[in-house]
């Protein structure tokens, strides 16, 4: 992740100052394939483009007191919907094309 723009990136510990919550957590995240962390100079940093999916964890974790687990398997299962939803619309559009023209 050394190509990265530091501009792009939010260091954790602000991150986790400012959202009261442990650095251990996102630790977690990483460590289950969530959450990538970059390490730049000893400093931990997250991508400005993972914030949103951080964020829904945040929520998950602290809000539903929903445990690791059940953010993993919330994630896949929601990534699973996104990936049948895109493929039901590829077919209907494939449909389309056999289907007499209305007019």
């Amino acid at each position: 992740m050394s190509t990265m723009h530091t501009e792009n990136l939010i260091a954790l510990d602000e991150f986790c100052a400012t959202h009261n919550i442990e650095i251990s957590f996102i630790s977690s995240l990483q460590q289950t394939g969530l959450i990538e962390i970059a390490t730049i100079e000893e400093t931990g940093f997250i991508a400005a483009s993972q914030l949103q999916q951080l964020e829904k964890f945040l929520r998950f974790y602290y809000d539903l007191d929903i445990n690791l687990e059940g953010i993993e398997t919330i994630t896949h299962l929601l990534k699973k919907i996104n990936a049948l939803q895109d493929e039901i619309i590829s077919l209907r559009n494939r449909l389309r094309l056999y289907e007499p023209n209305e007019q």
